[in-house]
């Protein structure tokens, strides 16, 4: 009968799986040739110690045991082009997995993107990194795939809800992610593949009968008795349909504009705001690991640290080993900055974002824009980042240290934002209160990892686009908007979801109430 077995080994027995076996086989008192198979179940790292092991649970087979290499398929898409139409606004992680569950249930998707496909999309990337101009439909943030598609692919999440995060792992398997994410304690499919996937999503939708209109800008909405009746797109065309699923993403100002000058409830959402921090590499992975040099057997260290500073919660978020950090704008006058890793995470550096919690107080300067507060708050930052980096999408930089002892930086060292830094003093750009918190909160961060207060270490400012400053409520039980039958608000932009693996889920949920009120 085949086994489970947990255990600890040295990281090059977990990578050679003829180690692994002779390993295993000595644990269990058995031969090598005793043992026809190991699967690996979960795979994590336990850098606690100087000595560096990795966790594996294992299902062991033994000879004349029947073991078949288990394929994850897609489920059976039916051909919903007859049937029932349901607009979905957005084509991120939410829209996408809402569209596929749609189709599951027997209902036709029609999924509208303000931006471009997703190879379409390289070009406007190149355009903010190397020209400075950014395109508002299509950029890091809009076009196919959302704002994950080219700033990382993280998997990890904080859903309780185990078999619905496994079941999204296994669908992203499913259109050509690596089996790895199944197992993974941090699963992550990189930015240089989720392009891919994310096509190949959108070729299944197509191919059973459902529609993705890119480059198609919603622009009102159609509203009877307060139900939904459809859609106005910026050419001026209405798309008719009684069940909308609003997943635009956390940076869509135009629709949150929109519900609010429509008078459709939404209301101002705390998030967090701070500084995107480099290291070097080789310097984090000393740090995390103990070690002068991580050897072949052990991945880029990341890392994750949260501090208790006057009150605020200062943390690390989206933290990219081996990563670079991405221009991520989406207009002209401002800049923004994300970070993204390759799936071998292979770059020279590490970058995090490290992220103040706001309070909704803090928006009292604008409570003249009502529920639109925050997000005129994480505007006027960007805007004044825009200004004093010298008006194009360089960024504000400052040594680590430098910052904290309120000094300007003699120079900054190229980093890995392309379209280059400009030597600030970080307090400029932020309120004198976020300025104080973060300058402290490093000095902490220093306490507790030996090594990462250093001027070696470059801010990049700033890190705005951590979650949406705005909440679309929406009924507990049926999840469509509380005032707007029909409007199903869903994702991060709406407030209930934080990543990818959260928004897929959401959407999914969003899909299934809808199934489920149509009877």
């Amino acid at each position: 009968m085949p086994k489970e077995l947990l255990i600890q080994v040295a990281p090059e027995i977990a990578a050679n799986d003829f180690l692994l076996k002779d390993h295993v086989a000595k644990m269990i008192r058995t031969s090598v040739s005793e043992v026809q198979h190991i699967s690996i179940l979960k795979r994590s790292i336990d850098a606690r110690q100087k000595a560096i092991k990795i966790n594996l649970k294992l299902m062991i087979f033994f000879q004349g045991e029947s073991f078949t290499e288990q394929k994850i398929e897609l489920p059976n898409y039916p051909n919903v082009a007859n049937q029932q139409e349901v607009i979905v606004i957005g084509a991120g992680p939410a829209g996408l997995f809402a569209a596929l569950q749609l189709i599951e249930v027997g209902l036709k998707p029609i999924v509208i993107e303000r931006g471009k496909e997703v190879r379409g999309r390289r070009r406007d990337l190149k355009a903010i990194n190397v020209d400075h101009i950014v395109n508002e439909d299509s950029n890091y943030c809009f076009g196919e795939g959302g704002a994950g598609t080219y700033s990382d692919g993280k998997l990890y999440t904080r859903s309780k809800k185990r078999g619905d995060v496994d079941r999204i792992l296994e669908l992203l398997v499913g259109f050509g992610a690596s089996p790895d994410i199944l197992i993974e304690a941090h699963p992550h499919i990189g930015t240089n593949k989720l392009p891919q996937i994310i096509q190949d999503i959108r070729e299944k939708i197509i191919e059973c009968g459902g529609q993705v209109l890119f480059e198609t800008r919603v622009t009102d909405f159609v509203i009877k008795n307060n139900e939904i009746q459809g859609i106005v797109t910026q050419k001026g065309e209405t798309i008719s349909a009684n069940k909308v699923i609003l997943a635009t993403g956390h940076s869509a100002r135009d629709i949150f504009e929109l519900l609010d000058r429509k008078k459709i409830l939404i209301e101002a959402k705390p998030f967090a705001l701070g500084v995107r921090a480099e290291h070097p590499q080789e310097l984090i992975d000393s740090i995390q690991y103990s070690c002068d040099f991580r050897g072949d057997y052990l991945p880029p260290a990341p890392y994750s640290i949260v501090k208790q500073v006057n009150g605020r919660g200062m943390y690390s978020f989206c933290m990219c080993p081996g990563g670079v950090i991405a221009p991520c704008a989406t207009s002209p006058g401002e800049v923004v900055t994300n970070g993204w890793s390759p799936s071998k995470r292979d770059q020279a550096t590490a970058n995090s974002g490290i992220v103040v919690e706001l309070k909704l107080e803090d928006f009292k300067p604008f409570a003249k824009f009502g529920p639109l507060a925050g997000m005129e708050f994480q505007k006027s930052i960007e805007q004044k980042a825009w200004h004093l980096a010298g008006e194009t999408q360089k960024v504000p930089a400052q040594r680590m240290i430098d910052f904290t002892q309120n000094k300007i930086s003699s120079s900054i060292p190229k980093t890995s934002y392309v379209p280059g830094t400009t030597s600030v003093e970080m307090g400029q750009v932020f309120p004198g209160f976020l300025t104080q918190i973060m300058r402290e909160g490093f000095l902490q961060f220093g306490k507790s990892m030996k090594g990462y207060l250093t001027n070696e270490a470059i801010l990049h400012a700033p890190e705005s686009r951590t979650s949406s400053p705005v909440r679309i409520p929406r009924d507990a039980q049926t999840l469509e908007h509380l005032q707007i039958k029909g409007l199903y608000p869903c994702g991060e932009g709406a407030g209930f979801a934080g990543g990818i693996v959260s928004a897929a889920i959401d959407g999914e949920k969003c899909a299934l109430k809808i199934k489920e009120s149509l009877g």
